[in-house]
């Protein structure tokens, strides 16, 4: 399709900073739509805002007339490019990209951005950062709004890198600009709406990048596939970048929780009936950076026909033969399946299963060290069969 659509970056000089294609696609609009702040920058007959909340639908009824969309910095760096073009069909718009934020800020601290991770908070809660905490590392993260820091501080403060620096940086690139350095445990003071920060890491205590999550890290009531049960169902899962996993009678979330953790691209639905934990796993999901584990409410079995095909399946426990006959009918092939049992009654489902439908069968029995009277013996936990196939 003919070319119409002109995704121009722009940061806080305005137009003084624009390339000489970006100012001849600007004038050769018949609309140019934008925030406030940015159409405020430029001489424009016919100028739109953005709708609140945003959407594209607008500038989508004018395809065919030239249109321009000012966006900040880099659009397809955590801006809003990703979004116009994921409407539009390959030759439609061009991109005229300034610099990003991300940039500005590496070249204001002199960080190489390489060895820097970026994130996007301005739409997203604050929590997404708990995976990326470490001692050393170097973040740098674009806000919501000027009480963003603040709030950001006290995150970091409450998980024990209250020893971090933050670079809180307003208005980069333009006269306004300015950089004020802070200890997370200080107390920040109110910024201009226009801000980011740099974050050098300092103490606390990471997340580690293995199966088998400490219970602790977990709020539950017992109701929780525990630390080395869980690293062995996570490796018979072997999730992979971009898969979708269903965590059937998810608990406490800790397995659906950790399959997203294990790369950013992997979705996960949990379905739980009780509703006290389906609200906890979501406080899990959302305390350990995946907000974004999606937990239904109800039975199994009714819900299965309304969730998306997955890549894997694990059913920690209530597991029964018209669950597993459906899960079967509708699962699609290459599918891999993983369930666990204690109960006599399940162990006998799935040793019948294995015999009909293959896989392997993994009896895992674990016994830890406790008080004897004034000794010590081993105490034993229930044994858990696990089966795994692939449909």
């Amino acid at each position: 399709m003919a070319e119409w659509l002109s995704i121009i970056g722009i940061g806080e000089n305005g137009l003084k900073d624009l390339s000489e294609a970006s100012r001849d696609a600007l004038e050769r609009a018949e609309v140019v739509f934008g925030s406030p702040r940015h159409l405020a920058m430029v001489d424009h007959a016919c100028k739109s805002p953005w709708p609140v909340p945003f959407s594209q639908a607008p500038l989508l009824t004018l395809r065919g007339k030239r249109v321009v969309a000012l966006v900040s910095g880099d659009p397809f760096w955590h801006g809003a490019g990703g979004s116009l073009a994921q409407e539009l069909q390959p030759g439609e718009w061009r991109a005229y990209p300034a610099l990003s934020v991300q940039s500005l800020a590496a070249a204001s601290l002199g960080w190489r951005l390489e060895e820097v991770l970026c994130l996007g908070l301005h739409a997203a809660p604050v929590e997404k950062l708990r995976r990326h905490l470490s001692d050393g590392a170097r973040l740098i993260v674009t806000l919501r709004d000027g009480s963003a820091p603040a709030s950001l501080a006290g995150y970091l403060t409450s998980l024990g890198f209250g020893a971090s620096t933050l670079h809180v940086l307003e208005h980069l690139g333009g006269p306004r600009e300015r950089v004020r350095r802070y200890l997370a445990e200080e107390a920040l003071p109110q910024c201009e709406n226009l801000v980011a920060c740099a974050v050098e890491v300092r103490g606390g205590k990471g997340l580690p990048h293995s199966s088998g999550l400490e219970d602790d890290l977990f709020d539950h009531d017992g109701q929780i596939t525990k630390r080395p049960v869980r690293a062995l169902a996570l490796s018979a899962l072997a999730p992979h970048p971009g898969e979708l996993l269903w965590d059937l009678g998810t608990g406490s979330g800790s397995v659906g929780i950790e399959w997203l953790l294990s790369h950013p691209r992997n979705r996960a639905v949990g379905v739980e009936r009780d509703p006290i934990r389906a609200a906890r796993a979501r406080v899990n999901a959302r305390s350990l950076g995946v907000p974004h584990f999606e937990i239904r409410e109800g039975r199994a079995l009714a819900l299965l026909p309304g969730l998306p095909a997955p890549d894997a399946v694990f059913i920690g426990g209530g597991l029964d033969a018209p669950l597993l006959d459906a899960l079967w009918s509708i699962l699609p092939a290459k599918s891999r399946i993983v369930a666990h049992g204690v109960t006599l009654e399940t162990e006998s489902l799935i040793a019948g299963a294995q015999a009909r439908l293959g896989g392997t069968l993994l009896r895992i029995e674990l016994s830890q060290a406790a008080p004897l009277g004034s000794r010590r013996g081993w105490k034993a936990s229930y044994p858990v069969v696990q089966w795994s196939v692939t449909r």
